[in-house]
């Protein structure tokens, strides 16, 4: 294992957050997220489960916010309905480096908290 990240994310926040500023859903996230998370009809604790995707991954990458874009880092929903980590641009560049070869990724939300778990292979 390269790394390993964490994050949790207040979805009440989150959600206030969403309200405030309507573009932060396509400035941080892919229309295949969005669509997801308005099909699933709770979208403030969807989002804010792939916000903290964005947040571990960094932690897993050992880089703090600004290395690489949002849309850089995102979640695809597989076949089996398991969500899959994907990453672009800077992120793909700062895991080759790290000798990053694959991905592990576990999230869950509550009405309440969002998290995700990284691990960087």
């Amino acid at each position: 294992m390269k790394g390993i990240g964490v994050d949790a994310v207040d979805v009440g926040r989150f959600r206030a957050a969403l309200d405030r500023t309507p573009s932060m859903r396509t400035r941080l996230f892919t229309d295949e997220e969005i669509a997801l998370a308005a099909e699933r009809g709770n979208d403030a604790a969807t989002l804010a489960a792939r916000f903290a995707v964005r947040e571990a991954t960094m932690k897993a990458l050992g880089v703090g916010l600004g290395a690489f874009d949002f849309h850089d880092v995102w979640v695809r929903r597989a076949a089996s309905g398991a969500p899959e980590l994907m990453v672009s641009g800077r992120a793909a560049q700062l895991a080759t480096d790290r000798g990053v070869n694959g991905w592990h990724l576990s999230l869950s939300h509550t009405d309440s908290v969002a998290i995700a778990v990284v691990a960087a292979l």
